[in-house]
């Protein structure tokens, strides 16, 4: 067995301490090193990150704001952006050390490696501690002061109801479009979206094109101006008006222009607006869609009727013809106005698309043209032999079984200012018809629900037992449309979350 002998390790003594320590380039012990020379100077061990209270983002110089969670991979690397210092030592660590969040300071525990003397790395571990300073950005500094938007965009409708403003609303809170607002104004005949960027303003404009049927025009105005940096400050403004056809209207339009939408009659009633007019002839089913550039190139597509010159019939016989289209079929109706209902004979027989959806009993509503007082060029126009007596539109149901039931859904609104225009009580009222008009056309109208969130109401829960009572007791055999459960959502709150309030009756 071959002897090894131990190999021991040379020691020599620290030239300032005199303690025995392994050979190293500096002659020096770790403790000896680190007083003689502090790797950390020149990073300094206080700083200040600005954070603005509103919107809850830090600012990265010279002037870009994120959003940062306490602790997150993001905060750290701003905290580490604002030490000068480390471009001179090599980071080997970092991490935060935990504070009160209501302490407004950040502590980050950092470990830097830096070379002192020739072949010696020293490394060291300090603290540094960030001071949380509140300041406000600029985008919030615009939304507290007035008059310091960058862009509106103005919506208009020449029409004499606001339900397609209703319906604009709830497809905007939906796609959560009005996030970048920064106030949403009531005024006479639309609402006003004001913006504190132009990009903004130009995207919400493009919404508005996807939804439904648009034109817009852009102006602009100069506030300032440098003449020594040539630089100009303006104002743009976004003007759209939509198109003036609403569901349930009826619709005339030259020959010319029935032509183009394959020979479709000239007057037609209009079942659904969308990204496009979807237009109905009752007396053939046939169909046709007109796009807002088709509408807008000659304007000669016009409403002649709409929902508030609705009459109510009663409907005596229902002949069906055998045409079908999607949910419409062609029939004969016979009905009589609820006026001369047990005082006359005054029957009419109506051609209509409505005859899978009526049956004797019913009630329907629909336009009284041999009464009615129409002012219209394109409906002058028409041959007389083509203009029905009656056009009949959308079944109703009984005004007293309405008021009895309960709904258990509500709808969502946007918060809007409504600055000097606060609305007389005749104006109300009539809001508040045209509000039940729009509920009643979502609960009959599975089509345009899909584009439109419905909340569960918590609140009607209670009286939902007592209102099945009622109805069971109602010897009418139709039942009221009703949104089926499934189709709500869960009403959702998040604290400090106040864009968006809910329909209480008619909270406008």
């Amino acid at each position: 067995m071959e002897y090894v002998p131990e190999t021991r390790q040379q020691l020599i003594l620290c030239c300032e301490c005199g303690t025995a320590i392994p050979p190293n380039p500096a002659n020096m012990c770790v403790n000896c090193v680190r007083s003689m020379v502090d790797i950390t100077e020149g990073i300094p061990k206080q700083a200040t990150v600005h954070w603005c209270k509103n919107c809850e983002r830090y600012l990265q110089p010279p002037a870009t704001w994120l959003t940062c969670d306490l602790e997150s991979r993001e905060l750290l690397a701003l905290c580490l952006k604002k030490l000068r210092g480390l471009t001179k030592v090599r980071l080997i660590d970092a991490g935060f050390i935990w504070t009160e969040p209501h302490s407004r300071r950040i502590k980050v525990k950092l470990t830097i490696q830096k070379e002192v003397f020739a072949a010696t790395i020293l490394q060291q571990s300090f603290e540094v501690e960030y001071v949380v300073a509140s300041m406000m950005c600029p985008d919030c500094t615009k939304v507290m002061a007035q008059n310091t938007w960058k862009a509106m965009v103005q919506i208009r409708q020449k029409v004499d109801h606001q339900r397609t403003f209703f319906y604009l609303e709830q497809l905007i809170l939906k796609h959560n479009a009005h996030q970048d607002t920064i106030n949403i104004k009531e005024v006479k005949g639309g609402l006003d979206f004001h913006f504190a960027q132009r990009s903004h303003a130009i995207k919400m404009v493009d919404f508005l094109a996807s939804m439904v049927p648009t034109r817009s025009k852009t102006s602009e105005q100069l506030i300032s101006s440098d003449i020594h940096s040539g630089t100009s400050n303006y104002k743009f403004t976004y003007s759209v008006e939509l198109i003036p056809i609403c569901k349930d209207d009826l619709v005339a339009m030259p020959k010319k222009s029935a032509n183009s939408l394959g020979q479709i009659a000239p007057l037609v009633l209009c079942t659904r607006v969308g990204n496009a007019v979807h237009l109905i002839d009752f007396k053939t089913l046939q169909s046709a869609s007109v796009t807002g550039h088709v509408f807008w190139r000659d304007e000669a597509i016009t409403s002649v009727s709409s929902m508030r010159d609705l009459k109510e019939f009663y409907v005596l016989d229902v002949d069906l013809l055998g045409p079908r289209h999607g949910r419409y079929a062609l029939a004969d109706i016979t009905v009589q106005r609820m006026a001369d209902v047990g005082k006359n004979d005054n029957e009419l027989i109506v051609r209509s698309h409505l005859g899978n959806l009526l049956s004797y009993g019913d009630t329907v509503l629909g336009y009284d043209l041999m009464s009615a007082n129409i002012n219209n060029d394109n409906f002058e126009r028409l041959n007389p032999d083509d203009v029905p007596s009656v056009v009949l539109v959308k079944k109703s149901y009984p005004e007293r079984r309405r008021k009895r039931k309960q709904r258990n859904w509500k709808l969502k609104t946007l918060s809007k200012d409504e600055g000097d225009l606060a609305p007389k009580k005749q104006d109300q009222e009539k809001l508040e018809a045209d509000f039940e008009t729009f509920l009643r056309d979502l609960e009959e109208d599975p089509e345009l629900r899909q584009n439109i969130n419905l909340y569960k109401d918590a609140n009607a829960d209670g009286d939902v037992e007592s209102n099945d009572m009622d109805d069971m007791e109602d010897d009418d055999d139709d039942e009221l449309p009703e949104v089926p459960l499934e189709e709500l959502l869960d009403d959702l709150k998040i604290g400090g979350d106040d864009d968006d309030e809910d329909y209480d009756g008619m909270a406008m």
